[in-house]
Order: C-alpha cells, then sequence, then structure tokens
C-alpha cells in the first residue's frame, strides 16, 4: 500500500512538473548581460565601423603613415647656406672698443654645401619607400585587427547559442531540486534521487560558469578592439548567408594570386627588400665627398685692404670611404631577401592549408542532418512521456537529456570552427571574400 502511493506521488509530481522542463528548454532567454552592463546590439558591418572610427592602434599607425609623409618633404630640401661675420672686438693701438673705419677690422664669409653622387635624390626615394612601409604596416594592423574582431563575434555568437542549451538545462533542474526537496520531507522522494540530481545540477552549474568567463574573456578582447566602454555585445548574425558559404567557390590559384598581391605582411617584406637597395646604393653615395663653394670679405686683415675671395672646399676620402656602412648594407639586402623569400613560402602554405581547413570543416557541417535537432527535441518530449509512465529511469532521462545539451555544444562548435576557417582565407588571402 506504502509503495503505492509513494509511485502514485510520484507521477503526480512529475506530471506536474515536467511538462515545466520541456516549457523552460523553448522560451528560456540567452545568457544575458550582468546588470549593471548595457547592452550592445550588433551586425557584423556595425561592428566593423566602429572599429575603423574608434580603434586607437589604428589611429596611432594613422599618424605614423603622416609622419613618413613628412619626412619625404624633408628629404627634398637642400643644405641651407652658412653666412658667418667676424668684428674687431678692441683695438690695442687706438684703445677703442668696436672700431670702424679704418681703425677697424671685418670679415664675412658665404659657404654653401652642394651633395654629389645624387645623395638628395637617392634620400627621397628612401623617404617615399618608407613612406609605403608604413602604409603596408598599417594594412597589416588593420588585416590583423579586423580578423580578430570578426572572429571574437562570431565566437560570441556561438558560445551564447550554447550557453542557451545549459541555461535551460539549469533552470529545468533547479525546478525539479526544488520540487525534489519539498517532497523529500514527506517521504515520497530518496535522497538518492534527491543527491544525484543535486550533484547533476552543480555540476552543470560549474559547466555553465567555466562558460560565461570564456564569453567575458572573448567580450573584452572585443571591446579593446571597437574602444568601446563597458558594455555587454550581442552579435546578430545572420546564419542564413553563412549557410551560403561555400570554399570551392573560388579555384586555389585565384586565392594564391590574391595572397601574393594583397597579403601586407609579403607587401612589408618586399619593402624592406627594397630599401635595404636603395639604402646600399644611398650608403656607396656616401662615399663619395660632398663639394662645399663659399665666398669671402676681409676689410684689412689680409695682404690687401677689402680683400675678397672665392673657394672651393672637399673632403679627401683617404681613411673614411664609408666602408663599413657599404658592407653591412649590402648585407641587409641578402638579408631582406632571405625574409622575403620565407615570407613568400609561409603564405603558399598557410593558403594550402586554410582551404584544406575550411573544407573539411565545410563537408563536416554539411553531413550534419537538418532535422536532427527537432527531432532531438521531438525525443526529447517522448521521452518526457515514458518517464511520466516510468518506462525510463532517472538515469536513462538524465543521459539522454546530456546527450541533447552535447549535441547542442557540438553543433555550435561545428558551425563556429566552419565560419572561423572561412574567415582564415580572408585573412591568409587578404581579401574578404567570403562574407
Amino acid at each position: 500500500m506504502v509503495n503505492r502511493l509513494v509511485l502514485s506521488s510520484y507521477f503526480v509530481l512529475f506530471a506536474v512538473f515536467l511538462p515545466v522542463m520541456v516549457f523552460a528548454q523553448l522560451t528560456a532567454p540567452p545568457a544575458a548581460a550582468t546588470p549593471q552592463q548595457d547592452t550592445l546590439h550588433l551586425t557584423l558591418d556595425s561592428a566593423e565601423n566602429i572599429f575603423l572610427r574608434q580603434n586607437l592602434s589604428l589611429l596611432a599607425q594613422r599618424y605614423n603613415i603622416d609622419a613618413q609623409k613628412a619626412l619625404v618633404i624633408q628629404s627634398k630640401l637642400y643644405a641651407n647656406p652658412n653666412f658667418n661675420i667676424e668684428h674687431g672686438l678692441y683695438n690695442t693701438e687706438t684703445h677703442k672698443v668696436f672700431p670702424f673705419g679704418s681703425q677697424g677690422e671685418t670679415s664675412a664669409g658665404l659657404s654653401q654645401l652642394v651633395m654629389l653622387a645624387g645623395k638628395r635624390n637617392k634620400q627621397i626615394k628612401i623617404a617615399r619607400a618608407n613612406v609605403k612601409l608604413s602604409e603596408f604596416e598599417f594594412y597589416d594592423l588593420l588585416r590583423t585587427l579586423k580578423f580578430t574582431l570578426r572572429d571574437d563575434f562570431y565566437n560570441i555568437y556561438y558560445l551564447q547559442q550554447s550557453a542557451k542549451a545549459y541555461d535551460e538545462e539549469i533552470n529545468s533542474l533547479q525546478k525539479v531540486v526544488d520540487a525534489f526537496v519539498e517532497q523529500k520531507g514527506k517521504g515520497y522522494i530518496s535522497q538518492k534521487e534527491v543527491v544525484r540530481i543535486q550533484a547533476q545540477l552543480y555540476s552543470l552549474k560549474s559547466e555553465y560558469r567555466d562558460l560565461l568567463e570564456q564569453i567575458a574573456d572573448q567580450q573584452s578582447e572585443m571591446r579593446l578592439v571597437l574602444q568601446v566602454k563597458p558594455v555587454y555585445i550581442d552579435p546578430l548574425v545572420d546564419t542564413s548567408s553563412l549557410v551560403a558559404l561555400n570554399p570551392r567557390q573560388y579555384p586555389l590559384p585565384v586565392l594564391l594570386d590574391s595572397a601574393y598581391s594583397r597579403r601586407s605582411d609579403l607587401l612589408i617584406a618586399r619593402a624592406n627588400t627594397e630599401i635595404s637597395k636603395l639604402n646600399y646604393s644611398y650608403q656607396k653615395a656616401l662615399g663619395v665627398p660632398d663639394v662645399t663653394f663659399n665666398l669671402a670679405y676681409d676689410q684689412q686683415g689680409s695682404y690687401i685692404k677689402n680683400y675678397t675671395a672665392a673657394g672651393v672646399a672637399i673632403d679627401l676620402p683617404v681613411f673614411n670611404r664609408n666602408q663599413g656602412n657599404i658592407k653591412s648594407a649590402k648585407a641587409m639586402i641578402d638579408v631582406n631577401t632571405a625574409t622575403q623569400k620565407s615570407t613568400e613560402a609561409t603564405v603558399e602554405e598557410q593558403v594550402y592549408r586554410v582551404v584544406e581547413k575550411a573544407t573539411a570543416a565545410d563537408k563536416l557541417y554539411r553531413n550534419i542532418d537538418a532535422s536532427f535537432a527537432s527531432d532531438f527535441q521531438r525525443l526529447m518530449h517522448e521521452v518526457l512521456i515514458n518517464y511520466q509512465k516510468r518506462n525510463i529511469s532517472m538515469l536513462d532521462f538524465l543521459d539522454f537529456y546530456d546527450s541533447y545539451k552535447q549535441h547542442v555544444l557540438q553543433l555550435n562548435s561545428i558551425q563556429y570552427n566552419r565560419v572561423r576557417a572561412f574567415e582564415e582565407l580572408n585573412f591568409v588571402t587578404g581579401t574578404n571574400f567570403f562574407n
């Protein structure tokens, strides 16, 4: 009689609370921002617009470009002429201070440096090459930060989808635990079952907390890229456009050609090689001494009064012919050439590897049955009904519930890895082929 009473109470309990679990799974809200934070709903385009306007690292690199352009102006300037004048301070014979006229002495000189061997033109070429280098560095920073932004955007989105699964299961199990605790004191529920489901709930809460910490880390990184105040970023993703992505849309030669011509790190390597060649030419020119032309006037300090003269001065390249700098500049050509070839090989290998990764990730995603998620939801409802009828045990029910959670996590992971692979393709080719 007692067993029948306990069993009847068991059925009544789950007839009331298990439908609540199903409703909670279907209606539970996503993981929300903390109360202290506002929520910023962003599409990818709006996030990129904020990034381009507000990122301080990009702003600093833009200023660097302006600084290099100013050095081009400086390199075009000629050396200033030099003027000097001298007047006698004290005449020891007349005892006059600053004497003028026949009792004084004044001399003056004017000189102008003229650079030979095309040094000025070589300086201009180096300055212009440095402008291009700073522009390539800007685009490389832009490429890297943009990839970080887009990766964080999709990572946060799919982590939030995973958080929903935890949130739904925790809310449902919390209601069951509360009911179990209430019924335990009346002798309807065994201590063993209460402990078992509480342990499952605590485990879920711990996993959920770790997932929220992971989301918080991604949120922090994305806020730094966007340079926005502490807000909770809610990515708005058009999943239909993601489904249409196809890694075979562009042939491999097209992707490689884009990487060779657009990859900013490769352009930087080429620019450094070009600058080292220009510097080698400039260092050789520095081995040629410059000429200084001058005019001189002396009132009465020379062999005749009012002496005037024209002259020329040049260093004699006896000891210092800039040999060390020339040798160093030539070695730097070899260094930068080797670095450029290494970068080219790295670019080629990265494109090959990321194409393989994107193809494999897309294939895995395409092999997932689109109706699997809805079928799993329907099966969950049937499992609940069978559990109400005591056709399955508590452990079987929890195992099936855990399988559903794992399915959601795995599906979100597969989708994120696929989208990340396409973003990596954009990154390694230097072109937004896939949007």
